[in-house]
């Protein structure tokens, strides 16, 4: 890496008083979708004429109401499309397609004659105007160069005059815009002005691309701000930003552009485009939508999104893809699977605004379910352990339960070096701790108060241990400790009651009850288990049942 010293840098403008940095995005802009030119021409298999028939449907219906269908002069395929969406009359009335166009008078001709008959369209033209494309590519000068964007120009004006049924927009795009120097980028912008003479009524958008990402985003911004400053009749022009994504910044400059003054976003879904991609809208809108603003697209089944790109493009979502990956709702570390257990149930009582730990939206915001917030391996705890069995099993354990759970489960999953799934972790969960019933069982049992004033109860219980039948009596103050008094005397061990809970598992009078028992032997070790049964007394029973088998096998080993 020691040839780094053939690459310049590009410093900020000169620009003291800049105003971008002091503010925030507070309304959508507006979008214009370019999957269907800038994405298409990025994909090793180009959509054919049914996928792109159904992705236009696909976008219309997410909301957006400026869609680029392609450069209908480049080839046959391009043009087909143009002229079947408006012959079958498949663009809706507040919806305005857009092409694409070099300034080359037959190429802006064609165009003209693919979009007859259309309602709203916008021509958009473009040709390169940076240093280098200028010396390198096509050998102009400035004026050579502001000479064919204004011949572009009026050759789209005066023939959009033969074709009065549609409501033509204007777009000009100085192509690698942030490689050209700033005062001629306004230049040549303002000489296309002086030919489109636009209105309140009949604006014009000037897009000015990010063809390249070149610098840091706050350049851009200036940049952006620097246009805004010296465009003649501002308030007749829509600013329009379409970033790349080379240097892997693309989302950030658009937002720090639109900061600086911008009023439209071109872009792509999952910023699909050529190299590493352009803006992605979709990361940009959700970005919106989490600080309480409508981004004006709907995102709320995210998967059916993933669906038609991937599918359309054959391209994968990556996992780690910001509010569409399969994992971005997915904590594996225990502490933050802790946090987000928390989060989750504060938000039962509904405060005014989201707040769980290391999840900065509701997955539900985008058709997502809670269930795979909190996934099981190795560097779990047990607040994940916990949250997986409460949400999914509805089991609610105390909380020195949830720490001996969640330290076996996760070291089930290092030993096995994979992660667990719900349903394995419940089967694990009741293989350790649930009605155990080796080497001892309930069978049967009768209580009687000996004692009501003292709460005295006595206990009758059939039990088989090691294959005999024994019968065992006790008394205590509660069930369970009559119980334990029983068995206590037929194994001659001590058992503590620590801790006791027991809740339904169901809804209704025949709902099942489990209970949670901790109990501590003469050297003090503590032993979990739990027990279900339509009855409560009897799944008590059965939890200390399943912590005595734990404190004799533990002797066995």
């Amino acid at each position: 890496m020691e040839r780094y010293t053939k690459y310049q840098s590009y410093p900020t403008m000169a620009m003291t008083d800049r105003t971008w940095p002091n503010k925030t995005i507070d309304k959508a802009p507006s979008w214009c979708s370019v999957d269907l030119r800038d994405g298409n021409q990025a994909l090793e298999t180009p959509m054919g004429l049914d996928q792109k028939l159904a992705f236009f449907d696909f976008l219309v219906k997410m909301g957006f109401k400026e869609i680029e269908i392609g450069f209908p002069a480049a080839s046959e395929t391009e043009y087909e499309f143009t002229r079947v969406l408006i012959d079958q009359n498949l663009i809706p009335d507040d919806v305005t397609i857009q092409v694409l166009t070099q300034s080359r008078g037959h190429i802006i001709k064609k165009t003209f004659e693919a979009l007859e008959g259309c309602k709203n369209a916008v021509v958009h033209l473009y040709n390169s105007t940076s240093t280098l494309q200028r010396d390198v590519v096509f050998g102009n000068s400035m004026e050579e160069t502001t000479a064919l964007a204004v011949y572009g120009a009026k050759l789209i004006k005066d023939l959009s005059k033969n074709y009065p049924e549609t409501n033509f927009t204007f777009e000009y795009s100085p192509e690698s815009f942030t490689g050209t120097e700033m005062h001629y980028a306004a230049e040549i912008c303002n000489a296309v002005t002086e030919v489109w003479e636009p209105t309140p009524d009949n604006k014009i958008i000037f897009n000015l691309p990010a063809t390249v990402e070149m610098s840091t985003p706050n350049v851009y911004a200036d940049q952006i701000e620097f246009m805004c400053r010296h465009l003649k009749h501002r308030e007749n022009i829509i600013v329009s930003l379409h970033t790349h994504n080379d240097r892997g910044t693309a989302v950030a400059a658009a937002e720090l552009g639109l900061m600086a003054g911008a009023d439209r976003i071109e872009g792509t879904l999952f910023g699909n485009g050529e190299r590493t991609g352009n803006s992605d809208i979709l990361t940009l809108a959700m970005n919106m939508y989490t600080q309480g603003i409508d981004p004006e697209l709907d995102f709320s089944h995210i998967d059916d999104i993933i669906e038609i790109y991937e599918r359309s493009t054959r391209m994968a979502v990556p996992q780690r893809h910001p509010y569409a990956g399969d994992l971005v709702y997915t904590a594996f570390s225990g502490s933050h699977q802790d946090a987000i257990r928390k989060g989750m149930e504060r938000m039962k009582s509904e405060p005014k605004y989201w707040g769980v730990p290391y999840l900065p939206m509701d997955p539900m915001d985008v058709g997502r379910t809670y269930d795979p917030i909190i996934r099981i391996n190795s560097q779990s705890g047990k607040g994940g352990v916990t949250f997986i069995l409460e949400q999914n099993y509805s089991l609610f354990m105390p909380k020195s339960f949830q720490k001996d759970a969640g330290a076996v489960i996760t070291q089930i999953s290092d030993e096995m070096q994979s992660e667990l799934s719900p349903e394995s972790i419940y089967e694990i969960f009741k293989k350790e701790y649930v009605d155990i019933r080796t080497p001892i069982r309930l069978v049967q049992y009768r209580t009687e108060t000996v004692d009501a004033e003292r709460d005295v109860l006595a206990i009758e219980a059939e039990v088989i241990y090691n294959e005999e039948t024994h019968f065992i009596e006790g008394e205590g103050n509660g069930v369970v400790s009559a119980f334990c008094h029983g068995m206590e005397e037929l194994l001659d061990i001590s058992i503590n009651i620590v801790n006791y809970r027991g809740h339904s598992l169901d809804l209704g009078t025949d709902s099942r009850a489990i209970s949670y028992i901790e109990t501590k032997d003469g050297n003090g070790k503590r032993f979990f288990g739990a027990g279900t049964s339509s009855s409560v007394g009897r799944s008590s029973l059965r939890a200390v049942v399943s912590t005595i088998n734990k404190m004799l096998l533990t002797k066995e080993d």
